[in-house]
């Protein structure tokens, strides 16, 4: 003869199988986010710069040069404006499209001083706009950056948009005896020209 062990079941808590359901929509969830952000960066890199600018206009706040330049103040300054001859003190952090940084002022140990015109054409035309203690946001079309070749050995791809959150801290004329980039790479924050 044969015994049965009988195992004794306890019914499920009331509210159980609720909570398992909560559980399970919280997990989806999380797992939709996930692979919404792991995708958003790879489709922002992926959408030409010229329709990413065309929305960008439309913000509240952009103002849109006749270069194709895109800038937004975070900021007022006071006092005069930077002009291509001078030599400007500012802090910046420069990012591409998917909000990936490629280069800042604070990888660099804090504020970086620059000659105006030995910059990229964007730098040159945006820093024109600010007057000292003003923070701008720029986007840069690749025109105005490093174009087809792109830059800093592939940190920048080609055709990149960029966009460099940049605060004038200072203008001085520039010293003729400078004659370079005060260490920064050609072509200035980001890399060569």
């Amino acid at each position: 003869m044969s015994e049965v062990t009988a195992v004794p079941l306890l019914p499920i808590k009331r509210g159980s199988v609720a909570k398992l359901w909560i559980g399970l929509a919280i997990v989806a969830v999380v797992g939709v986010a996930a692979a919404y952000q792991g995708t958003r960066r790879q489709v922002a890199m992926a959408e030409p710069a010229p329709n990413f600018l065309a929305r960008n206009a439309h913000r509240s706040g952009v103002v849109t040069t006749a270069s194709g330049l895109q800038y937004e103040v975070l900021e007022a300054g006071k006092g005069e404006k930077a002009k291509s001859s001078d030599m400007v003190v500012v802090e910046y952090d420069g990012k591409l499209a998917n909000g990936e940084s490629f280069d800042s002022s604070a990888r660099h140990g804090g504020p970086a001083t620059l000659p105006v015109n030995g910059l990229i054409p964007g730098w040159v035309e945006g820093l024109q706009l600010m007057n000292p203690g003003a923070k701008y946001r720029f986007w840069i079309p690749p025109h105005l950056g490093y174009g087809e070749q792109g830059a800093g050995d592939g940190a920048i791809p080609p055709n990149a948009l960029l966009v460099f959150d940049v605060k004038l801290l200072a203008i001085a004329p520039q010293d003729p005896g400078m004659g370079g980039l005060g260490g920064m790479p050609p072509g200035g924050p980001g890399g060569a020209q």
